[in-house]
């Protein structure tokens, strides 16, 4: 029975092998692309794939480079345009045929390849994109599936993969990734994955080619329901230092965010560990910080109704939240704790939005107003920012003798007492200030002195040190610390 339905897959094989090469002297009608469809239906079995002769994959090649060449002959004035619909549903069908033929077939990969089919077919798509004619749909059909087709050439063949690269990278793969179609985008998104490998992010990196990658991370900030693209951005682009620096300069502040927002979620997954991110990105964006936080001061100032001093200053709590993130008892970026000046940087910047905040009713006052919240109300554009400085101070302070000492002398551990008060626009200001107190203490007796002689500066919640180790005494107006056990 086995041998019987292999004899009438051959026969089979040599009956549509002989069908396309007939097409080839004929001038073309609706049989022709019947033809096709029989020899894309047969294709999806994996028997016929298996077996499919080098022949009809060469007479295959032959109608679609006829095609090439009879659509770019084509005059947009003509008046027979039924031919031109016709000549587009073969070549989409000629493509649907491709596609089949690659899948879980190496061989039909490397056939495919050697016979000349991706030349001509990236030939194709980038002819289809200049097409003028009405019924956009005949074009996006044959330009869908001739990029799925490259994703099936290229999925687990390195060679596919490095030609594809070679023939349409950067400009056809950035042509392919602005068409106005989500799912030619989609599959666009597929192919460049499947082809990019570390040596090809790199490549990416350099001036000429950055465009592309910006392309990839606009996608990731307009339709970030495309899966694809914004795996390339975590899988491929956040691990390269170069990239990343590169990208973010060419960035308008919209398309920052982006990018520290998927910073930012990569290094939440489980393994942060080992989350991929490099040290010279982590470095990279703490010295960006440090240059342009002042941004958000000018928030204090209304100039908030400015979009592009809102965006710059929001660019500034995202790279806070990312480096609070990476200093959170991540031993890969604990070296953070060391970088020129980020801690003074750090504590400054916590002065003078404490300072303004205390000076006039402003954006950086502390607030009552729980409603916000819960998404009753407008909520502040910097909401949890000074929380979050004080949780950057904490973090760098961690079990670091010098950084401890260093906030000492910049009269931080006053001002971060000062912010054990309930804000709404600062949630959990108070506990991060009892974390960043408790690391501050930890092992510091000069630290530990200094809060011990503060005098009160308003009320703050001190009974939460004594969970931490600490208990707080009052006595004639002064304030007196002991280390407890946590049990007692």
């Amino acid at each position: 029975m086995k041998q019987a339905n292999m004899a009438a897959t051959t026969n089979s094989t040599v009956d549509i092998s002989t069908s396309i090469a007939g097409i080839l002297n004929e001038t073309h009608c609706p049989e022709h692309l019947q033809v096709l469809k029989t020899c894309t239906a047969a294709l999806r079995d994996k028997e016929y794939r298996d077996v499919v002769e080098e022949q009809a994959f060469s007479s295959l090649l032959q109608v679609l480079s006829q095609l090439c060449d009879e659509l770019q002959a084509v005059s947009i004035d003509d008046e027979d345009l039924q031919s031109v619909a016709l000549q587009l549903q073969l070549t989409a069908e000629c493509f649907r045929a491709q596609r089949n033929s690659c899948v879980q077939s190496t061989r039909n990969q490397c056939l495919l390849r050697e016979l000349g089919f991706i030349d001509v077919s990236l030939k194709l798509l980038r002819f289809l994109q200049t097409l003028n004619v009405e019924g956009r749909d005949g074009i996006l059909e044959p330009l869908r599936c001739g990029i799925q087709f490259l994703g099936n050439l290229a999925v687990g063949n390195q060679m596919c993969k490095d030609d594809i690269w070679r023939l349409s990278f950067p400009h056809l793969l950035l042509q392919l990734l602005s068409v106005d179609d989500e799912k030619a985008v989609n599959y666009a998104s597929m192919v460049l994955h499947t082809c990019l490998d570390e040596a090809k992010v790199e490549e990416l990196s350099e001036p000429q080619n950055i465009q592309l990658a910006l392309r990839v991370m606009e996608l990731c900030r307009t339709q970030p329901e495309l899966d694809w693209t914004v795996i390339i951005a975590t899988q491929h682009f956040l691990k390269s230092s170069a990239l990343v620096e590169n990208m973010y300069s060419g960035m308008s502040h919209h398309e920052r965010v982006t990018l520290l927002e998927l910073l930012f979620a990569q290094l939440r997954e489980e393994d942060s560990e080992d989350c991929g991110i490099p040290s010279s990105v982590a470095r990279f964006l703490a010295s960006t910080f440090q240059k342009g936080c002042g941004a958000v001061l000018t928030l204090a100032t209304g100039s908030a109704s400015s979009d592009e001093v809102l965006q710059e200053a929001l660019t500034v709590i995202s790279l806070l939240d990312v480096l609070c993130e990476m200093t959170s008892d991540n031993g890969q970026f604990m070296f953070l704790q060391d970088h020129p000046d980020l801690l003074v940087t750090t504590v400054e910047l916590l002065q003078q939005v404490h300072a303004i905040g205390k000076a006039s009713k402003n954006i950086f006052s502390a607030a009552q107003n729980f409603s916000s919240l819960s998404g009753d109300g407008d909520s502040s554009p910097v909401i949890s920012f000074k929380a979050h400085l004080i949780r950057l101070i904490g973090n760098l302070c961690y079990s670091n003798t010098n950084n401890q000492n260093k906030v000492r002398e910049l009269e931080g551990i006053p001002l971060i007492l000062d912010n054990c008060n309930i804000d709404s626009n600062n949630p959990f200001i108070s506990q991060w200030s009892i974390f960043a107190i408790r690391n501050l203490l930890e092992r510091n007796t000069q630290n530990q002195e200094l809060v011990a002689t503060l005098e009160r500066r308003g009320p703050a919640d001190y009974s939460a040190l004594k969970e931490l180790g600490f208990l707080v005494e009052e006595r004639d107006g002064s304030l007196l610390l002991k280390t407890v056990r946590k049990d007692s």
